[in-house]
């Protein structure tokens, strides 16, 4: 089995795959920072609960934004599965051709978002919005080239930023609002989040794909942990809540 984790500026998120099933996914609130011990303690207590004995783990992979939490994962996976974990950074074989001006800036998340994308719709053009810490949309062409994307803050910094820029505005459970008109502060907020989201979704998506395809289709991907909040309103072709994990999976495969 192999253990997969996308460990973010603010969640890790896990899956074990058997071969090419993902039996099991998890969330963890990160901060930032976790000792490798809190990292393993953590990881076998989920694999326990869910009737997955540790040492079944015989690979390990991550994609991180978070320099700071390198070191401990790589000695939780080292104390805790006896295994050295394979790490998605510049070097490994991905089968994108990174047409960033300096490939190093691009997250490896996003490599990872991109590789499921061509794994899952292979030969297709693909533009993947994925909705995490920030909100980031990528470029993928059938030919596997990763044209690049946009960057924006997601759900919760615009949100905290409201909350701390203003002296009256409230934090809001970020939902789907009852209507484009809210009739409350909290209502107005709730709509102004969910639906500037959502237009910029739609526009760049757009925009993306007249610009950068020249209006040939592109399979439009949602994917992360606030994309169904969108399932209903038809801006996506596909809503793969786990593609980082698909494309993390593939990569491993294509480096061992």
């Amino acid at each position: 089995m192999n253990l997969v984790l996308d460990v973010g500026n603010s969640q890790i998120y896990g899956g074990v795959y058997e071969v090419d099933e993902l039996r099991l996914t998890f969330r963890k609130g990160s901060g930032g920072s976790a000792s490798s011990d809190e990292l393993g303690l953590f990881l076998r207590s989920v694999l326990r609960e869910n009737g997955i004995p540790h040492d079944a783990v015989k690979q390990i992979a991550v994609c991180t934004v978070v320099p700071e939490l390198v070191h401990s994962l790589r000695n939780c996976a080292r104390k805790y599965f006896g295994v050295t974990p394979f790490l998605l950074e510049s070097g490994v074989r991905t089968g994108l051709r990174i047409l960033y001006r300096n490939p190093l800036e691009v997250g490896a998340d996003r490599i990872a978002t991109a590789v499921g994308a061509t794994k899952l719709f292979p030969g297709r053009n693909a533009i993947v919005i994925d909705f995490g810490t920030a909100t980031t949309f990528d470029a993928v062409t059938g030919s596997k080239d990763y044209l690049g994307g946009l960057i924006l803050p997601g759900f919760r910094l615009s949100m905290e930023a409201l909350e701390e820029k203003t002296a009256k505005l409230p934090k809001v459970e970020i939902v789907k609002p009852r209507s484009l008109v809210g009739r409350s502060t909290v209502e107005s907020i709730q709509s102004g989040l969910y639906y500037g989201k959502l237009g910029a979704v739609r526009g760049i998506a757009d925009s993306i794909q007249r610009e950068h395809f020249g209006g040939s289709p592109a399979v439009v991907i949602g994917t992360g942990g606030f994309s169904r909040l969108f399932e209903n309103e038809g801006v996506f072709d596909a809503l793969v809540p786990d593609l980082v994990l698909t494309g993390l999976q593939h990569v491993l495969e294509m480096n061992v």
